[in-house]
């Protein structure tokens, strides 16, 4: 028997109500669950057409509490219908087709199915959360305790890594196996290797086992011959029937020092089940193995690039799982709440993505589900400086920034670095005197220059220091890290308050943000939550801490893991938070012509995560005075970047530090990075209302082209503005060269005006004086056509718009107050821009919105390049005399400058006729 019931908007919230009923849902509930089909113990809310929640609760106990990663399923129902054939549900959307075998249990590739509408491809989606007895469940899947850490750095593991950093008291793995048939005795095995230790021995190791909290026996470990080789060792356990936490731990007494690779819970008998090779999982998710890019926490002192990346939520075959199940429920205030037990039943809670070749579509479902992407205040954008370096009130006053106003070099945030601390100039919690005699005053004037200042700390705090007694004391006992060093332990309330109230003296000092700097020998704090990591954790705090001082809350750190856990730890929770709340700090790099490729390419990588606002040290941390042209390459990337964030560990990063062509290329791009915040606010918005992040990979707009997944350091700034970085030398004659592709259409650079058309592969050259960036025909690029030392200077009252002709095009300039949450309610104004290539007319539409300083008047800078000479330009139908525009006959490019216009009013700038 199969029954039908399709949801159309058209029919209403009867239709949605009546749906949920046959469905099985009771209708007193039905009218809360719009786009709900329950079957048994399995639910499903459709969310949107390309996104649906699957959750599984043996005990029928479902959850509608936002999590940390999912804060609202508030979605308006899409259409959809559901029924039932040959044993199986099926619900099927204008995106996609699910299918679940009746009453066969939780979710697995076996029984669940997604069709994409329009492709070939079928999905069989996993929770890795899931782990089944009888099956090898990934140990890097699993969540960790202690030092243990996802790792990736040895051959012969199966799955996406193996679980290391058993290498002190407390690291551990602990895994829910479902399931269990009945009472007996069961082996319990893991997949290991064992070679030369930590300790500098190959012995036999040791770890714990235990069920439920119960102590079972010890995992005895022999050596392997290499960290290369994996065997098996086993123990025997008696369990109960159902669901069951297992845990794998060095507690005290054991030897650890050994690779996990995967753990299993089988009957004595049988042998160590092979694993399933089929999908590519994170313990946050699960996809095909064609995955687009990536995300990692930090990119600190890789030995080598490219480092692996964790998948994020794009993979070529268009479909991805994102396993929710253990994710703690959101509280008020910031707080954290494990999810109920549901005891000996089986319990999965994911999102199920079908977004096919339509990328966009996805970040938009994840965006909606998330949490939108963090928009930083306006200055944000523009630049920043820090050094780690010894500065003092008198330096910055004195001899920095008169340097930077001399060579007209813009700056917009200030990041003193951990000397500022005393006594400790680690990890203390004071001033230091010698180099802040008057802090109120240092913080005084640099606002008065219009700069954010950000300070470095280190979570962690000595037992010496004048404010540990009384931090001690509030938060009820620090953590003892040995040595006189004390940690918090975030998720406790006292231990959160204790430590953002060390912060607030300096917050109402006027200190504007914090620079987390979490990492090696940083501090040791914590998340005492294994259900999430402490960056996720501490990262959101941070936000809510600073929105609810009025400002635009964002936190400045690494993301998505832990460094009790290693530097790449992979926690449950995923980088999905981040996207939220975080600027990520990709840490400490060594200054090599590689690592500048790879930070090319790992910005838009990390857009299939949803990440936007990634910030790279320009220059790297690493290496003193840098070659001529890798310093000015490095510049010229930082441009284009969401963040420009000059950085170094006692080196050379500013333009005065160089000579001749080095020093004019970076004043150069500085000063263009500050010019394009208008665009690149504006981009920070598109990506706060969709999810598609600042830098965009190729394949976000051409996902039909194959050379759009062959170019990962060239991307999109923008829909419209291309970008290919130079990261190799330059030739003895001072010239940079890069392969890039052209996607369709014509393509005109930016700075000499030379047009392509695409879809091809070039070679594009430059002096150190560009770099190759190219508008597409129709694309608008507003730049501020002043030069300001800051964006707090002046208004935006004079505006470029670089305008690629061939084709028509549209641009939406967003401004808004710059800081504070005023834009959350519509304290905003956006300006329509039109290009229409055949009656060769740009428009400017009135602003639409208002908000607290916005302008009332600008002049407009129309900037047409790929153009012939016009005969007659005009100005709101008013010509303009000769001597009222110009034309470059070598670039091709005619440029108009209006009056100042008022904004409340549409404008027009007309070409006619061709000169000659």
């Amino acid at each position: 028997m199969s029954r039908s019931v399709p949801l159309c908007r058209s029919l209403g919230a009867a239709l949605v109500l009546l749906a949920a009923t046959v469905a099985g849902l009771p209708a007193a509930a039905a009218a809360a669950h719009p786009g709900v089909v329950i079957d048994g113990h399995a639910r499903f809310e459709v969310l949107t057409p390309t996104l649906i929640r699957l959750e599984y609760a043996g005990d029928d106990a479902f959850s509608d509490a936002p999590t940390f990663n999912a804060t609202t399923r508030k979605f308006p129902p899409p259409p959809f219908t559901t029924s039932v054939a040959h044993g199986y549900r099926e619900i099927r959307t204008s995106g996609m087709t699910l299918r679940y075998r009746l009453r066969s249990g939780p979710f697995t590739p076996a029984n669940t199915s997604v069709q994409l509408t329009g492709t070939n491809v079928t999905g069989a989606p996993a929770f890795p959360s899931y782990c089944a007895f009888g099956t090898a469940c990934q140990a890097e899947n699993g969540l960790f305790g202690g030092s243990a850490s996802a790792a990736y750095d040895h051959q012969g593991y199966t799955g996406s890594g193996f679980l290391a950093g058993f290498t002190g008291t407390g690291a551990s793995l602990i895994q829910d196996v479902s399931d269990v048939p009945e009472a007996g005795t069961y082996r319990l095995s893991v997949r290991y290797a064992n070679a030369q230790g930590g300790d500098g021995q190959s012995v036999t190791r040791t770890l714990a086992t235990s069920v439920d909290g119960a102590a079972g026996p010890d995992l005895s470990l022999p050596v392997t011959g290499s960290w290369d080789t994996w065997s098996t060792a086993s123990v025997t356990l008696d369990v109960r029937p159902g669901t069951h936490t297992l845990r794998i731990g060095q507690d005290a007494g054991k030897s650890g020092n050994v690779n996990l690779d995967s753990v299993a819970l089988t009957p004595v008998s049988a042998p160590y089940p092979a694993a399933d090779t089929t999908l590519l999982s994170t313990a946050y998710g699960a996809g095909p193995a064609n995955v687009l890019g990536g995300w990692d926490r930090s990119l600190d002192n890789p030995e080598a690039v490219p480092t692996a990346e964790h998948p994020g939520l794009l993979d070529r075959d268009g479909w991805y799982l994102l396993d929710d199940t253990r994710t703690p429920l959101a509280g008020p205030g910031g707080t954290i709440a494990d999810r109920p037990s549901h005891g000996a039943q089986p319990y999965q809670d994911g999102y199920l993505f079908g977004y096919g070749q339509d990328y966009k579509q996805g970040l938009a479902d994840l965006n909606a589900l998330t949490g939108a992407a963090a928009l930083l205040p306006q200055s944000a954008y523009g630049v920043w400086y820090s050094r780690y370096y010894a500065y003092t009130t008198s330096d910055y006053q004195n001899s920095l920034l008169p340097a930077f106003r001399a060579g007209r070099t813009p700056l917009d945030w200030l990041v003193v670095d951990t000397d500022w601390k005393s006594p400790s100039q680690w990890n203390g919690w004071n001033w230091n005197p010698a180099l802040f005699p008057d802090p109120q005053a240092f913080l005084d004037w640099a606002g008065q220059q219009g700069l954010a200042v950000s300070l470095n700390v280190h979570p962690s705090i000595a037992g010496d220091d004048p404010r540990f007694a009384a931090t001690n004391q509030q938060a009820g006992g620090l953590v003892a890290e040995g040595g006189n060093q004390y940690a918090w332990n975030w998720t406790d309330p006292a231990h959160l308050k204790s430590y953002l109230g060390l912060q607030d003296p300096f917050e109402q000092q006027g200190v504007r943000e914090w620079w987390l700097d979490y990492c090696t020998g940083c501090g040791a704090s914590r998340a005492g939550d294994p259900h999430i990591g402490a960056d996720n954790f501490i990262n959101q705090a941070y936000a809510a801490d600073a929105t609810a001082r009025g400002l635009r809350g964002f936190s400045f750190a690494r993301i998505g893991g832990a460094e009790q856990g290693g530097i790449h730890s992979n926690y449950a929770t995923g980088p999905w938070s981040e996207r939220r709340n975080t600027l990520q700090f990709t840490g400490d790099t060594p200054a090599t012509w590689d690592m500048l490729a790879f930070e090319a390419r790992f910005t838009p990588d990390e857009a299939a995560a949803g990440l936007s606002n990634v910030s790279h040290d320009i220059g790297s941390f690493h290496g003193g005075h840098l070659p001529d042209d890798l310093y000015a390459r490095w510049v010229q990337l930082g441009a284009f970047q969401p963040v420009d964030r000059l950085h170094s560990d006692h080196g050379d990063r500013l333009p005065w530090n160089y000579t001749g062509d080095a020093a004019a290329s970076a004043e150069q791009f500085l000063r263009l990075r500050e010019a394009l915040v208008p665009y690149t606010y504006t981009l920070a918005q598109q990506a706060n209302r969709t999810g598609v992040p600042i830098t965009r990979p190729l394949y976000l707009d051409y996902p039909a082209q194959d050379d759009a997944y062959t170019h990962p350091q060239e991307y999109l700034y923008g829909d419209d503005v291309l970008v290919a970085p130079i990261t190799t030398p330059d030739d003895a004659a001072g010239t940079g060269s890069v392969g890039a592709w052209i996607p369709p259409g014509t393509w005109t650079d930016y700075f000499t005006g030379a047009t392509y058309q695409g879809p091809r592969s070039v070679t594009l050259t430059a002096p150190l004086s560009r770099m190759p960036v190219l508008v597409k025909a129709g694309g608008i690029l507003p730049t501020r056509t002043d030069y300001v030392d800051n964006q707090q200077q002046r208004p935006l009252t004079q505006l470029t718009l670089t305008v690629g002709a061939g084709a028509d095009g549209s641009f939406a300039l967003y401004q808004d107050a710059g800081e504070g949450s005023g834009y959350r309610s519509g304290r905003s104004t956006t300006t329509a821009i039109g290009w229409h290539d055949a009656s060769r007319t740009l428009t400017v539409g009135a602003s639409a919105g208002t908000y607290p300083g916005a302008v009332a008047a600008r002049a407009y800078t129309l900037r047409l390049t790929n153009a012939a000479e016009p005969a007659a330009v005009s100005v709101d139908g008013v010509r303009l005399p000769r001597t009222g525009w110009s034309y470059d006959a070598g670039s091709r490019t005619v440029t108009v400058t209006t009056a100042s216009l008022p904004v409340n009013q549409a404008h027009t700038v007309g070409l006619s006729g061709t000169a000659g």
